[in-house]
């Protein structure tokens, strides 16, 4: 047997550390996967315009589930790689919800990114058009499709969160707008 040089003495260090870390390493465990859609959709006081600004500028107004308890800013960021944002505070930290991809004021709004279940293997798309009704009211239709890491109860939660958001708060906050408004 030859002997050691003195150069690859850190080399076998290196390699018994390695060892020694993979033999060390938790095993990985699989996660539940799947897929779901869903879509929500309702009339609202107003125009596409009014009601496009009212979802994406004045989110804080209605939107009621936050990662802070308090937070500064919540709002869409409404151009292409712009985000879903809830700011926490005045020195700016807080979390990016979603990304935007796709805006197209004021007929649609798509946003991509796991919303309230942030650090889950979880993507879902998001797609909120704004379509005029024959009487003057606006038709607010939601499509989300979701892919990935899925316990078997989600998509019902995820589901029934967003009926919440549209049809208990978006709407009657909408109303609540139209019935402030002055008559013409």
């Amino acid at each position: 047997m030859a002997p050691l040089r003195p150069r690859a003495l850190p080399f076998l260090i290196v390699l018994a550390g390695l060892a020694l870390a993979a033999a060390a390493t938790a095993q990985p465990t699989t996660i539940p996967t799947g897929g779901f859609h869903f879509e929500l959709e309702a009339p609202v006081p107003g125009t596409p315009a009014a009601a496009f600004a009212a979802w994406t500028g004045e989110t804080l107004s209605w939107w009621d589930h936050h990662f802070s308890e308090h937070p500064a800013k919540l709002y869409f960021d409404t151009k292409p790689g712009g985000g879903f944002w809830e700011i926490f505070d005045a020195a700016g930290h807080g979390v990016q919800h979603a990304v935007v991809n796709y805006v197209d004021p004021p007929k649609m709004l798509r946003f991509t990114g796991p919303l309230g279940l942030s650090g889950h293997a979880l993507e879902m798309v998001h797609t909120v058009t704004f379509a005029p009704e024959e009487d003057g009211r606006t038709r607010v239709k939601l499509s989300v499709n979701g892919a990935g890491e899925l316990e078997p109860a989600w998509p019902g939660i995820i589901e029934k969160t967003w009926r919440h958001f549209l049809l208990e708060r978006f709407v009657p906050y909408m109303e609540g707008k139209a019935a402030k408004k002055p008559a013409p």
